[in-house]
């Protein structure tokens, strides 16, 4: 018979990550369902252990109970960005990502081909020059009166979790969807706290190991009625930077 608080413990994770006793017997390669394991029939193996662990970032020692701390490295969760683009000159530039682009993001994180078919944004301001830069496109109402559909905002790659601030907006880039959101961490909470700005939208929490890239919103941009094609939204944020750059100058002499 497997520990009591074992099978507490790996039921809870299962239920929490909502998944059935089939979808996560799949998940963890075990044949069927996970029932045997919950009704404390079957040992929970060290290959089922080893996924956790991989997948989820469950500590096999929380899972035996001997440590209260449920996942491993989670302040240190990397979110750094998965793919980098450069130009021709090989150049960091700046990807935008449009709403409908947005959708397909999450499951071609990693595909540098995917990336090719965005638009990209020489950038040609110092300042931005010595981080990691994306354009996304606002979509929903969730971030009102900040954000409004349809507007843009320039973000900065960060590395980890630990670097967000409960002052700052960012984009969050989960497993299957683009948002843009506060970023809380809750005192004695391994999860998440995403929070809209319009409060239509309550609060909700996600682990970290749903997180893939976290951006943190360094300005947003309004762009007219012709940015709707590639060449005009470029040509409209090119006009932006220029703006932008004069501005910088101007507060330089000052």
């Amino acid at each position: 018979m497997e520990n009591e608080l074992t099978v507490k413990r790996f039921t809870e994770v299962r239920r929490n990550l909502g998944f059935t006793q089939a979808e996560f017997a799949k998940l963890l390669g075990v044949s069927n369902t996970t029932a045997d394991i919950e009704r404390g029939r079957t040992k929970l193996s060290g290959m089922v252990v080893a996924q956790l662990l991989k997948q989820f970032k469950i500590n096999p020692l929380w899972l035996f109970g001997e440590s209260e701390n449920q996942y491993l490295e989670t302040s240190k969760t990397s979110v750094i960005p998965k793919v980098i683009t450069v130009d021709s000159e090989d150049r960091e530039n700046m990807v935008l990502v449009n709403a409908k682009a947005a959708a397909g993001y999450p499951q071609n994180i990693q595909d540098t081909s995917w990336y090719r078919q965005l638009p990209a944004f020489d950038l040609p301001i110092p300042e931005f020059r010595n981080a990691t830069y994306r354009g996304f496109q606002v979509e929903g109402d969730s971030m009102l009166p900040n954000l409004k559909p349809g507007e843009w905002v320039l973000a900065r790659a960060i590395e980890h979790i630990d670097d967000v601030s409960p002052n700052k907006m960012y984009v969050v880039v989960l497993e299957d969807a683009v948002l843009v959101k506060k970023v809380e961490k809750r005192p004695n909470s391994n999860n998440i706290t995403l929070v809209s700005l319009n409060e239509a939208y309550p609060p909700y929490e996600i682990k970290p190991f749903q997180i893939q890239e976290i951006w943190q919103v360094s300005s947003r941009i309004t762009f007219g009625e012709d940015a709707n094609t590639e060449k005009g939204l470029l040509k409209q944020l090119q006009e932006s930077m220029d703006e932008l750059k004069s501005q910088l100058k101007h507060v330089k002499k000052v």
